[in-house]
C-alpha cells in the first residue's frame, strides 16, 4: 500500500489486518483481531476505516455471505467461489473463468455498453463439506 496518503495508524492497522488474511473478513473480526492491541478501537472506527478504504479503491466488498459483509484487499480482477457449507470464500483467478476478452466484446455488442470489469461468483461446497456431506 502506497503510504504517502497520511494514513492514520488504525487505518493503516485495519487496512494490514485485510490484506494480511485470505480469509475474506468482516468487520467485525478485523476489529476482533486489532481490539488487544488497540485498546480504544471501536466496532464503529472499523466500519468508518473500511469505508474510506472503499472508497479509495484499496479494498473491496465480496457481498454479504451467511448474513455478514465480506471485504478483499486483493482488488485485481478475479472471481471468487463460496461454499454453501462453512461459507469459506475462495479466490479463483480469472484465467480459470469465463471472463476473457470475448464475453466483454459479446456483453458490450448486446447491450451496447462498454464494459470496464466484472463480477462472477461460483457456488457449492468446498472439498471438506464436499467429504461430510457424503460420509453422512
Amino acid at each position: 500500500m502506497q503510504t504517502k496518503r497520511n494514513f492514520s495508524a488504525k487505518r493503516e492497522a485495519i487496512y494490514n489486518t485485510i490484506a494480511l488474511t485470505k480469509n475474506h473478513p468482516t468487520a467485525e473480526w478485523v476489529y476482533e483481531q486489532l481490539k488487544p492491541q488497540i485498546s480504544d478501537l471501536s466496532l464503529g472506527t472499523v466500519y468508518r476505516n473500511i469505508s474510506v478504504l472503499r472508497n479509495m479503491g484499496l479494498i473491496k466488498s465480496v457481498g454479504v455471505v451467511d448474513g455478514q459483509e465480506r471485504f478483499d484487499a486483493d482488488v485485481s480482477q478475479h472471481s471468487h467461489f463460496i461454499c454453501k457449507g462453512c461459507f469459506k470464500i475462495i479466490d479463483v483467478p480469472v484465467r480459470n473463468t469465463i471472463a476473457d476478452g470475448n464475453m466483454y466484446v459479446c456483453v458490450e455488442k448486446q447491450c451496447d455498453v462498454k464494459v470496464q470489469s466484472h463480477s462472477v461468483t461460483f457456488y457449492g461446497l468446498c472439498s471438506e463439506c464436499a467429504k461430510k456431506q457424503q460420509q453422512q
